[in-house]
C-alpha cells in the first residue's frame, strides 16, 4: 500500500489536554507504542492540544495547568506527536499580542526539530502576528468560529493559512455537501466527534466569548447555558445521542471511505477519567480495554477522580 493510500485509510485523532492530562498521556502513550496490538490498526494520533493556565490567548475552555510546558513538549517529541497550543480567544486586541507568557510558549513550540507543532486559532489578528513571528508553526481554524454555514466553512478550508479547519459539529452529517469538497480540501477537514452541546443551541458563540473574557480577566456576568438538561454537565452517553456525534463505525464505514481522515476529540476540563473513556472507545480494541484501564488505574502518579 502506498504511503498516501495508507494515510487516507487511517483516522488521525487530535486529543485534548496537552498540559492538563500530562500524567494520563505519559502512561497512555507508552502503552500505545509498546502494545500497539491493544489498539485499532486503522487509527493514529495526529496531535494533542491544549493551553496552560493563565494564557490570555486561550479560548474554548479555561484550563488548569498541571505540568511544565517543557515537560509536555518533551513527551510529545519523545513519541513524534504534534503538539498544539489552543489559542482560540475570539476577543483579542492589538494590545494583547505582546503578552510575554503566550509569546514565550509559541517560541518554545516553534523550536521543535522532530515534528512540527501548531496553534489552534480564532483571531485573524493573532494569526497575522504568529505568521510573522513564528513561521515554523502551522495553524488550525478553531471550532469556536461556529461555522454552521457550509459555504463559510468552505471559504475557511480554501484559505492557505490553515492546515486544518474544524467546522461546527452541526455540519458533521452534511454528507452531500461534504462530498463536494476536493480531496485536498477533505484532507484539511477536522471533525469534532464527541460534542455534547445541544444540537439546537443558538448561544454557542456567546458561550465561547464568555470563556474568552474570563481568560482576558474581564469582569463580566457568567454565561448561563439554556440548553435542556444543561445542569447534568458533559455525559459521553448523552454525546453519543447527539445528531452530530461521530462514532467509530461512522469513521470506518463513512468518513474514511469518503476521503476524510482527521477527527478531534473534545475533553479539556472534563477530567482524566472521562478522557480515558474517549481513548478506550475511539482507539482501543474492546478485548484490550481492561488491560489499558488497569495499567492507568494502577499507576500511583495519576489521580483519575
Amino acid at each position: 500500500m502506498s504511503k498516501d493510500k495508507k494515510k487516507r485509510n487511517t483516522a488521525y485523532f487530535h486529543l485534548p489536554g496537552l498540559f492538563e492530562f500530562y500524567e494520563l498521556y505519559r502512561i497512555f502513550l507508552s502503552l500505545f507504542h509498546e502494545h500497539r496490538e491493544y489498539f485499532y490498526d486503522w487509527c493514529a494520533i495526529g496531535s494533542i492540544y491544549g493551553a496552560p493556565s493563565d494564557c490570555i490567548w486561550g479560548g474554548g475552555r479555561v484550563e488548569d495547568e498541571t505540568c511544565d510546558p517543557r515537560d509536555a513538549l518533551a513527551l510529545m517529541q519523545k513519541y513524534d506527536i504534534s503538539a498544539r497550543l489552543t489559542f482560540s480567544n475570539s476577543l483579542l486586541g492589538k494590545e494583547h499580542l505582546s503578552d510575554k507568557r503566550c509569546n514565550t510558549l509559541c517560541a518554545l513550540f516553534s523550536e521543535s526539530s522532530r515534528v512540527q507543532n501548531g496553534v489552534i486559532i480564532h483571531s485573524d489578528l493573532l494569526l497575522d502576528h504568529l505568521k510573522e513571528n513564528y513561521p515554523k508553526l502551522y495553524f488550525i481554524s478553531s471550532t469556536t468560529k461556529v461555522l454552521t454555514d457550509f459555504e463559510a466553512f468552505r471559504h475557511k478550508v480554501e484559505r492557505d493559512d490553515f492546515r486544518y479547519v474544524v467546522p461546527d459539529f452541526r455540519l458533521n452529517k452534511q454528507m452531500d455537501q461534504l462530498d463536494t469538497l476536493t480531496q485536498i480540501q477533505k484532507d484539511k477537514v477536522e471533525f469534532l466527534c464527541n460534542e455534547c452541546c445541544w444540537f439546537g443551541c443558538k448561544d454557542r458563540k456567546n458561550c465561547y466569548e464568555a470563556v474568552s473574557r474570563r481568560n482576558l480577566g474581564v469582569n463580566a456576568p457568567e454565561h448561563r447555558c439554556k440548553a435542556p438538561d444543561s445542569e447534568q454537565g458533559y455525559r459521553f452517553s448523552k454525546a453519543m445521542m447527539n445528531p452530530g456525534f461521530i462514532g467509530i463505525d461512522d469513521i470506518q464505514n463513512i468518513y474514511i471511505p469518503m476521503g476524510f481522515s482527521n477527527f478531534k476529540i473534545e475533553g479539556r476540563g472534563l477530567g482524566s477519567a472521562l478522557v480515558l473513556e474517549f481513548l478506550l472507545y475511539y482507539m482501543t480494541k474492546p478485548e484490550y480495554q481492561l488491560n489499558v484501564r488497569e495499567a492507568i488505574y494502577l499507576d500511583n502518579m495519576l489521580d483519575l477522580f
